[in-house]
């Protein structure tokens, strides 16, 4: 029987290491109270001009990179959001985690990453603190497809 209008909810899960490329399954961690992302691929492409081409064109994708940004409150006392939030002066190693994010369809993207910590708190004086960074890949990530159901 069709159901209209009622669609089962699927989450993203996104997940960090709070112990940096060190962590171990057990300190992958969700971070409370996200309300925004936005993933965004950035492709290297090399353009040339063959003379066998007519004046048209050839190129090819050389490189890319992946990042995300995501907003959110500042859960004080959240693993994850304390993690990210606490990165407020680290640079170099002291920014450098794993990311794991497991899609609606059950899809696992997972990378080596940087952390860009970009707003730590901050708000209105009647608003939650609010939490901002984004994701940088560091490497190529790795994906697991959705796993196929018979």
């Amino acid at each position: 029987m069709p159901t209209t209008g009622v669609f089962p909810v699927h989450n993203n899960i996104f997940k960090v290491g709070i112990k940096g490329r060190a962590s171990t399954d057990s300190e992958l961690v969700m971070i409370k109270d996200l309300e925004n992302f936005a993933p965004a691929i950035d492709g290297n492409t090399e353009e040339w001009s063959s003379m066998d081409q007519g004046g048209w064109t050839r190129r090819a994708v050389t490189g890319k990179s992946l990042s995300f940004s995501f907003s959110g409150k500042r859960n004080y006392g959240d693993p994850g959001n304390d993690y990210v939030a606490g990165l407020l002066l680290e640079t170099g190693q002291g920014v450098e985690t794993i990311f794991e994010w497991t899609m609606p369809s059950g899809a696992k993207l997972t990378m080596d990453c940087v952390i860009n910590l970009t707003t730590p708190a901050g708000g209105d004086s009647t608003n939650i603190d609010g939490l901002e960074f984004e994701l940088l890949s560091d490497g190529k990530p790795e994906f697991e497809k959705a796993p196929t159901t018979p």
